[in-house]
């Protein structure tokens, strides 16, 4: 990992019930990837997952928590105590702590990028937090009012980046049609432009964008949003932006063929980026293919945001055989996008 000295790495602990510390301490292990790093969370947690791993295996490579840097956050006793494999109030308390106080610190201009550990939501509503996820916090503390949740991952077989941007995210499948909107999908276009642009380098990117309704609506017979909205929309938006390839309204069922076919280096040539209108559409064939590759990114942010592509897996805790991967990937992207951005200069 290559960081300079002002792109500082601001690592969230996650819910500390979960897989978080592990899968932290390995991926900090490489002294290199610890070096501009500093982990917001207990540090007592992080030495008791240690010594676990060390007694599971003692040739586990994970970093000693004494050579961290670590703002040592203890969880608060109101909430009762922390069961490692067992989230409640007490876990999702400390989480969101964890969160707040990184985000300020960031916002103060110490570190450039966030990498947030697994949360889970449940927990976060249990001691009072009624937040959609850790994507929705962030744009509120950072009153950023154009933000979305995109997830990009290399593939070990080609070398391509899969992006993927998801127009509407974490809510119940009924309430998409409603929320997809011209203003809506403009908006989320402008983001992954941009995107493509600032942060992988691409000046005139191809976007594949997809249907909402099975194969994209079949000419009004399967659904209409396609013929009464979002052709007109996509005519717009190539007279909008004409440096850009945008093709759709895609079938949802064939977007993902030539991804996949890249992916696995059996073709050569796929979008840059992929507009998926919900969050199963996009992260279905995401997960498929990069489970342990992939990275959620919050873009529209004032700084850096990554995270794994995977959750608190309660039920694996303690076991040692937590998988590093999507928080190594994590690291690596928050690394390479801060790199090619100036340091956050926003006060509190």
């Amino acid at each position: 990992m290559s960081l300079d000295r002002q792109s500082k790495l601001a690592v969230t602990l996650g819910d500390p019930a979960g897989i978080g510390p592990e899968v932290i301490l390995k991926a900090l292990a490489d002294p290199a990837a610890a070096l501009m790093v500093t982990v917001f969370g207990s540090r007592m947690i992080l030495q008791q997952t240690y010594d676990r791993l060390r007694s599971i295996d003692r040739a586990t490579t994970a970093a000693n928590p004494a050579t961290l840097n670590i703002i040592d956050i203890e969880p608060d006793s109101k909430w009762g105590s922390i069961i490692p494999g067992v989230g409640n109030a007490a876990s999702g308390a400390a989480s969101f702590e964890y969160m707040e106080k990184a985000i300020a610190r960031t916002l103060g201009g110490e570190f450039c990028a966030i990498v947030t550990g697994p949360i889970s939501k449940t927990c976060w509503q249990a001691a009072g937090y009624n937040y959609p996820g850790q994507t929705e916090l962030l744009a509120e503390r950072s009153k950023s009012q154009r933000f979305g949740m995109l997830f990009a991952a290399t593939s070990p077989h080609s070398g391509w980046t899969l992006v993927t941007l998801l127009a509407t995210t974490h809510i119940p499948l009924r309430q998409v049609p409603e929320a997809l909107t011209p203003e809506l999908l403009s908006e989320k276009l402008e983001l992954l432009i941009e995107c493509l642009r600032e942060d992988f380098g691409i000046e005139k990117p191809k976007i594949a964008i997809s249907g909402l309704n099975p194969h994209s609506g079949e000419n009004g017979k399967l659904g209409s949003e396609e013929q009464d909205w979002m052709i007109p929309w996509l005519k717009a938006q190539r007279d909008r932006f004409p440096q850009v390839q945008l093709d759709g309204p895609i079938p949802p069922d064939t977007m993902w063929v030539k991804p996949a076919k890249v992916w696995y280096g059996l073709a050569k040539e796929a979008h840059d980026g992929y507009l998926a209108m919900y969050h199963d559409q996009g992260l279905i064939p995401v997960k498929l293919m990069a489970f342990d590759k992939a990275v959620n990114t919050t873009i529209g942010l004032p700084f850096v945001r990554t995270s794994p592509d995977h959750g608190t897996a309660f039920d694996i805790v303690g076991q040692g055989i937590a998988d590093a991967s999507s928080m190594t990937a994590a690291l690596q992207l928050a690394a390479q996008l801060a790199s090619r951005r100036a340091p956050v200069k926003i006060g509190r």
